[in-house]
């Protein structure tokens, strides 16, 4: 699997460590499990700690420096699961100085959990949020060819934005709780941009915006804001596949489109031809296309081959460093495709143009 992957957002880091740190516990019952079922506590992808079951009961202490969110996942016979029965299931809550109790009579999917403020607040957003994941259950268990999944994907896009709708509106209502830093990743769309996600960082409360994953966010925020609609395109300069140097720069004095790409992002390739027709009509109309690859030096091959078989005409650059691309990560490009239209002046005017929205901005600036 890429790294950067094709419309998919890179950011859902578990909330990071800070300053102060306070000391938890977690005790629980599910059922009657027993030797050798073990509980494991995993901060993203870490085992942090882990306990046997006895009678159904174990006990995970530890410190946190700040609240954040874990999982915890059993393991029974050598199978990792959500209890005695069922899916592998993690069962997410968030660490804070309040014990946290929870109970089952058979799994942790139907777990009972209590603890403080944090716990509740997470327990909140997750109620507001049931409606939407029940209701994307029910669309998934329709679906039983990729045909069909196609045509079904308006419903699943239109989830989508309500998901995010619901983790906006919990921002806004807590801007002081540890849990709306952890919604701020779910409210992010596959393309970020300043417009939508700067206000909801402002809205936390200091104390969160100064916590080290406040503090990254703040970043990514100012990164976003760099290359918003209205901001001064950022230079770039990056090497075509025969070794010329090109820079943004070159293009100023007529509106260009800086597409990122990939010759292993599926839906890249799939909106190429309908790119180069728009090309082939505003070509001559002070419009031209830069091209900028997230493939790396191991993929050169791939690249050169997809502007072949593709038939691009405008000109194609990288620095063959992958997903690390320096152009791209000046854009804040976490998902591909992504792209800027930028004016003569070199102001960017428009971004992540698709289709008929790149067709019509075009006519609207070029007439």
């Amino acid at each position: 699997m890429k790294t950067l992957l094709c419309s998919c957002l890179l950011l859902a880091p578990g909330l990071a460590l800070a300053q102060t740190s306070f000391p938890f516990t977690i005790k629980g019952k599910i059922g009657h499990l027993n030797v050798p079922a073990k509980i494991y506590l995993m901060r993203g992808t870490e085992v942090t700690d882990s306990a046997t079951f006895k009678n159904g009961a174990f006990e995970l202490k530890g410190t946190s420096d700040v609240p954040q969110a874990v999982d915890l996942l059993v393991k029974r016979d050598g199978k990792l699961g959500n209890g005695m029965n069922g899916p592998t299931r993690p069962l997410r809550l968030f660490l804070e100085p309040t014990p946290i109790v929870i109970t089952s009579p058979d799994s942790m999917q139907n777990a009972r959990v209590t603890g403080g403020p944090v716990v509740a607040d997470y327990q909140r957003l997750q109620a507001a949020l049931k409606p939407v994941y029940d209701k994307r259950e029910a669309v998934g268990a329709r679906i039983h060819s990729a045909e069909v999944a196609a045509r079904m994907q308006g419903q699943f896009d239109a989830l989508n934005k309500e998901e995010q709708q619901v983790q906006q509106d919990f921002i806004k209502a807590n801007p002081n709780s540890w849990v709306s830093l952890y919604a701020l990743t779910g409210s992010m769309r596959a393309v970020p941009q300043y417009a939508v996600e700067g206000p909801l960082y402002e809205a936390l409360s200091p104390a969160l915006k100064n916590s080290p994953d406040g503090r990254r966010y703040g970043a990514m925020m100012q990164g976003l804001k760099a290359v918003a609609i209205g901001a001064q395109a950022p230079n770039f300069s990056q090497k075509t596949p025969d070794g010329k140097l090109v820079s943004l720069a070159d293009y100023r004095g007529k509106y260009v489109l800086v597409d990122f790409w990939a010759s292993w992002c599926k839906p890249c390739r799939q909106e190429n031809p309908a790119v180069i027709k728009i090309y082939e009509a505003y070509k001559g109309r002070n419009f031209d296309i830069l091209g900028v690859s997230l493939d790396s030096e191991e993929g050169r091959a791939k690249w050169l081959k997809a502007i072949q078989d593709d038939y691009l005409p405008w000109t194609n650059v990288s620095d063959l460093r992958g997903t690390e691309n320096a152009a791209a990560q000046t854009y804040q490009v976490n998902a591909v495709p992504q792209n800027f239209l930028i004016d003569p002046n070199g102001k960017i005017v428009a971004t992540n143009l698709r289709g008929e929205e790149l067709q019509a901005a075009l006519a609207k600036f070029l007439k």
